[in-house]
């Protein structure tokens, strides 16, 4: 099981707010990185900013049960640099969320890239392994991946509101395997 993923997710704003807390959730206990400056706005009192800007704490590094999330606040990767590589030495599991611009390259932790599974081809091929979200669509997997489900409208409702789903959410769950599939860095 890798201790440390970035979720890349190129092809929509809501997907990709929501993959990096399925895959967190899957894991049981973990933490939610942002490095998207234009990201979410995630709840939390804190955000990846503020902890560039006012030093890391204590707090910040010890892990916790469940699923903590870090807002970016509007920081470039490159000034969090310092502060990430210290969240990525105190946690046991880590959820890089990534920009969708431009494509990753030269991280030190496997991509799990994550894509709409779409049968028309529109956003072109998948090369590699990921994770492709369902759609009405019953077209076979383009690779090898994981094929998630379609959420649930009260899983949506619960991830947007900063809550978790259902102890058994059938979305989450199929996040699980993604922790122990061979991504590319």
């Amino acid at each position: 099981m890798h201790p440390a993923l970035a979720v890349w997710t190129p092809e929509d704003g809501l997907l990709g707010a929501l993959a990096p807390l399925g895959l967190a959730l899957s894991a049981g206990d973990a933490i939610v990185v942002d490095l998207d400056p234009l990201g979410p706005h995630y709840p939390g009192d804190r955000s990846l900013a503020d902890l560039v800007r006012d030093d890391v704490r204590r707090d910040d590094l010890t892990p916790r049960r469940g699923v903590a999330v870090l807002r970016n606040g509007g920081i470039a990767p490159a000034e969090a640099r310092t502060v990430v590589e210290s969240l990525l030495a105190h946690h046991p599991r880590v959820v890089l969320r990534l920009p969708p611009r431009p494509a990753p390259a030269g991280l030190p932790m496997p991509v799990v890239p994550v894509r709409l599974h779409l049968p028309t081809g529109l956003f072109g091929a998948q090369e590699g392994p990921a994770v492709f979200q369902a759609t009405p669509s019953f077209a076979r997997l383009p690779g090898i991946g994981v094929r998630l489900p379609v959420p649930s409208p009260a899983t949506v409702h619960a991830l947007l509101g900063g809550r978790r789903p259902g102890g058994r959410d059938r979305w989450v769950r199929a996040w699980r395997s993604a922790w122990s599939l061979p991504w590319p860095r």
